[in-house]
């Protein structure tokens, strides 16, 4: 089976659920069964938002170092457990001579697959990947209308930085659920966990519903890629 390689810290709790869900979703009965999976949690990479809104330190000299950390210990192919972060995934990709699976990408796939071209996709993320368009331009592209949120964007970001990234779990999902409930006000059928802070929120609180999880989607393709089976 191919190595994974694991560009992390983005935050540290998307990648240790990351890493979980991998091992919890690959087929084995034995620890040689499982794939192996070498992890750089680089929590040197600068925040992704600042830099996007254009007030922050570009993160794609810590992201390529982690690439290439990566690629040196052995990895065959990379993910990255981070929707922002991938804005410059084109820089990472040069700087690397194995592939790298894109998580954006293969989440406007499994869209399309379960839910067709006539649902509309609710956003939610951060400020930088709304602000980036990323999700939107590659659900344009595949003909799914997407909307945004209008009044509740500061507070799924209050919730993913104040909440989620600084481990005040106990104050649970309110803030979540407004920008859900605006969401399906605005049409949205399904809701597109877009930042992964959001992916581990709904393994931490259970939350059930017609979420897109990209987390969940990238588990799923690499362990496939990486030639194990789904469990």
């Amino acid at each position: 089976m191919k190595t994974i390689g694991i560009i992390g810290g983005m935050g540290p709790l998307a990648t240790v659920d990351l890493y979980s869900r991998i091992v919890m979703r690959t087929k084995a009965q034995k620890d040689q069964d499982h794939i192996h999976v070498i992890i750089d949690s680089n929590t040197d990479i600068p925040d992704r938002t600042k830099s996007i809104l254009g007030g922050g330190v570009d993160p794609a000299v810590e992201l390529i170092k982690s690439a290439k950390r990566l690629e040196q210990a052995g990895a065959d192919f990379l993910i990255m457990p981070c929707n922002t972060a991938h804005f410059f995934i084109d820089k990472i990709k040069e700087s690397v001579s194995i592939p790298f699976i894109n998580m954006i990408e293969e989440t406007v796939k499994y869209t399309l697959n379960k839910y067709g071209k006539d649902v509309v996709v609710g956003l939610m993320a951060t400020d930088g990947t709304i602000k980036s368009k990323i999700y939107e331009n590659y659900y344009k592209d595949m003909g799914i209308k997407t909307v945004i949120p209008e009044k509740t964007q500061d507070k799924i970001m209050k919730f993913i930085y104040d909440i989620i990234k600084s481990g005040k779990y106990e104050e649970g999902t309110d803030l979540f659920f407004e920008c859900v409930n605006e969401l399906k006000c605005m049409g949205a059928d399904a809701f597109l966990l877009g930042c992964t802070e959001l992916s581990s929120a709904q393994y931490l609180y259970k939350i059930e519903g017609p979420y897109i999880n990209p987390m969940e989607v990238i588990t799923e393709s690499s362990i496939i890629y990486a030639g194990a089976e789904l469990n």
